[in-house]
């Protein structure tokens, strides 16, 4: 037996029903020879850990466009910070933390520069529309790996895509990352918002502080606390309460932070930043990179150019930009 076969003899036996078995798969899109040492899903995290799209997420917003400060949450740490609540939850309900893990590492793979408002960028200039959550999975289904795709097990897959709401995830682990989603970025906006200034602690409603608790280590507690409680037969949720608790500090972040003048002033300027050069693109597909050439001749120039704004950081965004449409001072090096 190698090392593989005993982690799922293992998982086997201390694995709540609810759980999904890596040994029960439904596989990947490309059959793959197996691993002595990981099991599946082991691999499909290291696969989602060593990609290109999941380092450019150090150089993308969260809410701060381009934080300057070194202690603001960049996407690349929200995405780490979900994985630590997913991964603390998976376990106390024994489900497959490699899934968990799989999942919430590769969630945001798909995400814009700017955060939401370079998704709203792209929404508005797509036919079909866009939505991070389906770019995260055309990220590791087909423009990873020069094009190849990283080729992940169909439950990863599945939990990446379905990750937001209006969609269910078909395993508890997928499902639990809609929930570590939330309360990371609920808890690390109101400490970056806090940072920059833009409230106190004291500004958010007694009310929710009664429920949720007055520090960012008692409101992710207490959240965590009562979705394990409540968690049950394949379902995930919170108790009334503390669901209740949530929706109102969400509503007062809405509010004061993400529809905040002051914390948002200079996401204006994004949508210009992105129709420029999404229309740049589309008229100049040969200027693309060979490997968005390629998804220009299969998917069309509209596609090809929404996957590579897709795939920015922000202050590559702003270069590029900067040395398409900016003019230069004669012997400048572009």
């Amino acid at each position: 037996m190698c090392i593989r076969e005993e982690t799922q003899r293992i998982e086997r036996e201390i694995l709540s029903p609810y759980a999904a078995l890596s040994e029960n798969t439904r596989g990947r899109e490309r059959a793959a020879a197996e691993c002595e040492i990981r099991t599946p899903y082991q691999r499909d995290r290291d696969k989602v850990i060593h990609c290109k799209s999941f380092r450019r997420l150090k150089h993308k917003t969260q809410v701060f466009l381009s934080p300057e400060g070194d202690h603001y949450r960049t996407r690349l740490t929200h995405t780490l910070e979900v994985s630590q609540i997913a991964r603390t939850i998976a376990r106390a309900l024994r489900l497959n933390e490699d899934l968990t893990e799989a999942v919430a590492l590769g969630h945001d793979l798909g995400h814009t520069p700017f955060g939401h408002a370079g998704e709203r960028a792209l929404n508005n200039l797509m036919p079909g529309g866009f939505r991070h959550y389906e770019q995260s999975a055309r990220v590791v289904e087909r423009l990873e790996n020069d094009g190849e795709g990283l080729n992940l097990t169909f439950e990863v897959r599945d939990g990446i895509r379905c990750h937001t709401r209006g969609q269910e995830a078909v395993t508890m682990e997928g499902r639990i990352i809609r929930w570590a989603d939330k309360i990371a970025y609920m808890n690390h906006d109101i400490d970056d918002a806090i940072r920059a200034g833009v409230i106190r602690e004291s500004d958010i409603p007694r009310d929710i502080i009664a429920v949720l608790g007055d520090t960012k280590s008692r409101r992710i507690t207490t959240m965590i606390v009562s979705l394990i409680r409540n968690s049950q037969n394949g379902a995930v949720d919170m108790d009334g309460d503390v669901k209740a608790a949530y929706d109102a500090l969400h509503e007062y972040m809405y509010r004061a932070v993400y529809l905040n003048d002051y914390a948002k002033r200079e996401e204006k300027k994004v949508p210009h930043v992105i129709e420029s050069l999404f229309a740049y693109y589309v008229r100049h597909p040969e200027r693309l990179p060979e490997s968005m050439q390629a998804i220009s001749e299969e998917d069309g120039r509209e596609q090809a150019a929404c996957d590579y704004i897709a795939g920015m950081t922000d202050r590559y965004a702003v270069d590029l930009y900067s040395n398409l449409f900016i003019p230069k001072a004669w012997g400048t090096p572009v």
